[in-house]
């Protein structure tokens, strides 16, 4: 199963570039995929106008959650933590919060951000970069 990062679905629903729509949706068909709210929310701040956002949230609705426990906020500290004592510096600490979901429900994160190539270095994330997307 994956969770996909913002980073991924930006390109994808703005369909940038030709390619990563394609890539997105035979991905997702071989397994089932989740966001996290701060996905969502990530997605929403980012609508242009009053169109965008009715379609994203209509979208946004739709789709699979996982949620963040107790446990898993201090999860994304450990893991900002430990990659600033072995010399990475994460741009943010919602990429912790991202990951440590990955961690704690045994989900492939799908992204196209080089902090969770960090991050899985450090804390064994399994994660899938998606190049077509860049």
């Amino acid at each position: 199963m994956f969770l996909i990062d913002t980073s991924v679905l930006v390109p994808v629903l703005r369909n940038r570039p030709s390619s990563a729509k394609a890539t997105f949706q035979a991905m997702v068909q071989e397994k089932p995929y989740y966001l996290s709210r701060l996905i969502q929310t990530e997605l929403l701040v980012g609508c242009k106008d009053k169109r965008e956002w009715q379609l994203l949230t209509a979208y946004l609705d739709g789709q699979n959650y996982i949620e963040m426990k107790d446990s898993s906020w201090v999860g994304a500290a450990r893991i900002y933590y430990d990659l600033r004592r072995v010399g990475y510096t994460v741009r943010s600490i919602i990429d912790c919060c991202i990951a440590q979901l990955a961690l704690e429900h045994d989900l492939i994160l799908v992204h196209c951000d080089r902090d969770f190539e960090s991050i899985a270095r450090v804390r064994g994330l399994e994660c899938q970069y998606l190049s077509a997307l860049e």
